[in-house]
């Protein structure tokens, strides 16, 4: 399958150059949440300016691709990965940095950074996000997302930048890596789990197909409900995110707890989401947070 594009914004440019924008947001209650910065808030913004980015490098306006039937394309994200957070540095009233850059990591994927920085430019961490193009097969089915090539885009040099989050959908394929963050994937114990129905208005975007976003929080749910953290004090300082697949509004997912390791002041955790239905991938997650203080 092939996507159209306005090629009269494309015109002369041989050789893909990397696109930068700055944003500052001064934090209020919709930005933040129990001990900082809403992380969730934060993926919806880097997965937005993602967006916009893109447009710019394919010469579309407001991000709205579509093929040459003018079926909707869409930047489906591969993997999340955050680095060295400090959101729990902010709260109400401070200014918030981010400057974002986009690379090009292959003839059909795209990843953006996103540096974090406190009032003063103290570093507050990054955040990356890699997508690649995708519609749907079927209409109106998740489960039918297919990926797409974008041509006449500019000339890719064929050298991968953004090497660390590009080979992460590689590394981390269903069953075939063997150790990640410290993780075994051969010992996939179920130390807990959850059932959770993704809700149409809270987890779902305008695309109708779960957030990227959301997976996140449905990890978050699972740790609050099996680990007995406390509700202050905790931190999120690296995460990553790889995703398999999408839901169908009205399914349920299951999320388990398949890997724990506890040391004085830390949690990291491995955390798989499933469709309940048929046991179907739909992402791992690996985290590690601070607690604060020791635990018990």
């Amino acid at each position: 399958m092939n996507i159209a594009v306005d090629r009269s914004a494309l015109e002369g440019a041989t050789v893909f150059t990397a696109p930068c924008r700055t944003t500052r947001v001064t934090l209020g209650m919709p930005e933040l949440c129990l001990g900082g910065v809403s992380e969730t808030w934060l993926l919806k913004l880097c997965g937005d300016l993602h967006w916009r980015l893109l447009a710019e490098v394919c010469g579309v306006a407001a991000a709205d691709f579509r093929d040459a039937t003018g079926d909707k394309v869409y930047a489906a994200f591969c993997a999340v990965q955050s680095q060295g957070l400090a959101l729990d540095a902010f709260a109400e009233h401070d200014e918030l940095t981010i400057r974002s850059e986009m690379t090009r990591t292959s003839r059909t994927r795209f990843a953006t950074t996103h540096r974090l920085q406190r009032r003063g430019g103290a570093a507050a961490g990054s955040i990356a996000l890699l997508s690649t193009f995708v519609k749907r097969a079927e209409g109106g089915c998740n489960r039918s997302i297919a990926k797409v090539v974008l041509p006449g885009l500019p000339a890719w040099d064929g050298l991968s930048r953004g090497a660390a989050i590009a080979a992460l959908p590689a590394q981390l394929r269903r069953g075939r890596w063997t150790e990640h963050r410290g993780f075994t994937c051969g010992d996939e114990s179920d130390i807990g789990h959850i059932d959770v129905r993704p809700c149409p208005t809270q987890d779902f975007n305008g695309a109708e197909l779960m957030y990227f976003c959301a997976y996140q929080a449905f990890a978050d749910r699972a740790e609050w409900d099996l680990l007995d953290l406390p509700a202050r004090g905790v931190a999120v300082r690296a995460r990553e995110i790889v995703y398999h697949g999408n839901l169908e509004p009205g399914a349920r997912l299951t999320v388990r707890l398949r890997g724990l390791k506890r040391r004085p002041g830390a949690v990291g955790h491995w955390i798989a989401l499933e469709a309940a239905a048929d046991g179907r991938p739909l992402a791992d997650v690996f985290t590690t947070k601070t607690t604060g203080f020791p635990d018990p």
